[in-house]
């Protein structure tokens, strides 16, 4: 092996060594100190819940999904609860399924949000229904096309709530299919929420997926709801959390029968018009949020190019290979505690190449969404 005096002696290689050295520290810091908070955290044992809730559910043209999720969503094991359902302008068969289900369960509540040609709006307009309409204070939500993981999905969100407490960050996952499309989904769905639920637990919390989310409705009113943002077709979960959750009054609830799941899209352009979407409200988030966000596939970049890069330099290379294995082994460690956490699986050794793709993924959507903006509809 060369001599450590030897790394420093050409300039041009030793500014690469250092982009190599400083982009390493940030990645373990992510590692260590920031996603290791949810991969090493414990989770006491929450409290048995009893406070009445309310659970809302919009939906748009999702007949079938209703029809075969609604019985778990009204067979749950919790004393007090309703269900209100937002029949949103929908033209398929999901009056039909709303009454029948209507005439079984008497917690079974609906609202129908009637077509205006003159008017075109988003889900916010459906929360906001749905919220107005809820009988109780403490409000759970997910989509029409999500199924709970077991009956104890309201036991265990609810059973975070406190005094303090006003926001609950849930995981909605994807079921697995066949396919390299499914797996980068569910990867980057992975990812996404070993950040939000990190951050949370840094007392940081920026941000909570709609599928499985829960706040109080008196939040929502202080907030005055989504008058910020009601002009975007998103940011009813990812927004609203921003705004209005704190150090002091968010939770999260990770374990496995607390987790929803969705079908994933089936086609890369489905997918991508969603994720634009997303990358419509991100701009939004406070600029202390979009700084750690950024800095962490940042510095991603610069350690993969630099390390590329130093390969090249017989002098360089053999000293460079052993910090690669290192940085490489924390993050396998790291995932595979988030995978195990989020009851995810065969994602461990597929990762290792989404974690290189996904930066030039991401980038091409961002810069997408900028330069040609949409206005995004939720369905």
């Amino acid at each position: 092996m060369p001599a450590f005096s030897e790394l420093f002696v050409d300039k041009q290689w030793f500014v690469v060594l250092v982009i190599l050295l400083v982009s390493i520290l940030i990645q373990l810091v992510y590692y260590l100190f920031i996603y290791g908070r949810f991969a090493f955290y414990v989770k006491k044992t929450n409290p048995s819940a009893t406070e009445p809730v309310s659970v809302i559910i919009c939906a748009r043209n999702e007949a079938e999904n209703l029809d075969n999720y609604l019985p778990v969503w009204l067979t749950q094991d919790y004393p007090v609860y309703e269900v209100i359902v937002v029949n949103d302008c929908s033209t398929d068969d999901t009056e039909d399924v709303l009454k029948k289900y209507t005439a079984q369960y008497k917690h079974l509540r609906t609202t129908v949000i009637k077509e205006d040609k003159k008017f075109s709006h988003g889900k916010k307009l459906a929360v906001t229904i749905g919220i107005k309409a809820a009988k109780h204070e403490r409000l759970l939500f997910t989509d029409g096309d999500c199924k709970p993981e077991s009956n104890q999905w309201i036991s265990l969100m609810a059973g975070n709530f406190s005094e303090t407490t006003d926001i609950v960050l849930g995981y909605g996952g994807y079921f697995a299919t066949r396919g390299l499309l499914n797996k980068y989904v569910r990867y980057d769905t992975l990812m996404i929420a070993l950040q939000y639920f990190s951050m949370a637990l840094c007392k940081i919390p920026y941000m909570g997926v709609g599928r499985n989310l829960a706040y109080k409705k008196p939040l929502f009113y202080k907030g005055k709801g989504f008058t910020r943002h009601f002009h975007l077709a998103s940011g009813d979960d990812d927004l609203f959390v921003n705004e209005h959750a704190n150090k002091t009054n968010t939770a999260i609830e990770f374990s496995h029968n607390s987790h929803t799941r969705t079908a994933a899209k089936d086609t890369f352009s489905k997918w991508v018009f969603q994720k634009k979407r997303h990358f419509t409200t991100n701009r939004l988030y406070k600029s202390s949020h979009k700084f750690i966000l950024s800095l962490e596939p940042f510095s991603r970049l610069l350690f993969y190019a630099s390390l590329i890069a130093l390969l090249f330099s017989p002098v360089h290379r053999l000293w460079v290979l052993p910090l690669f294995v290192f940085r490489l082994l924390l993050q396998v460690f790291v995932i595979k505690k988030t995978m195990l956490r989020l009851n995810e699986k065969n994602l461990l050794l597929i990762s290792l190449l989404f974690d290189i793709v996904s930066l030039f993924i991401n980038f091409g959507l961002l810069m997408s969404s900028r330069i040609r903006p949409s206005n995004y509809q939720w369905k």
